[in-house]
């Protein structure tokens, strides 16, 4: 497993990106903006191939406090199909399972959310991960 990012959502990006990468010195990996969902995605390293920040900004949010623009944390797994039965045998919810063969989220017993992303290619979509549904909030 490697540690991916952490996410944080934040109200304005202008303002977020001059304290990460002018004040903290972290620079911009990339950006992608999603017009469906309605955000622009920007991932900031302070060391290239390591862990980074994901900042989230949802264009037509009214802002977040206390702690709601923390995210989730991320993981890239060998096999999500593997791990995501691992966490199910240990009697852990699969809040958004891997239907698409790359993404699934789950939450840690103190309620934060865990993005498990495949390792390389999308794994070939199957039962039961294509027949379960999407449950609660990650």
């Amino acid at each position: 497993m490697k540690y991916l990012h952490s996410m944080v959502r934040v109200k304005d990006l202008d303002a977020s990106l001059k304290f990460y990468c002018d004040v903290l010195g972290l620079k911009e990996a990339r950006r992608s903006e999603y017009p469906d969902w309605k955000c622009t995605l920007v991932y900031l390293d302070a060391n290239p191939g390591e862990a980074q920040i994901e900042l989230t900004y949802n264009w037509d949010s009214e802002g977040y406090d206390g702690g709601q623009n923390f995210g989730h944390l991320a993981f890239e797994v060998d096999n999500i199909y593997d791990s995501c039965q691992k966490a199910m045998d240990a009697g852990v919810l699969i809040n958004r399972p891997p239907m698409d063969g790359y993404m699934a989220f789950l939450k840690s017993p103190d309620g934060i959310s865990i993005e498990l992303l495949q390792k390389g290619e999308r794994l070939e979509p199957c039962a039961p991960w294509t027949e379960m549904d999407k449950i609660g909030s990650w």
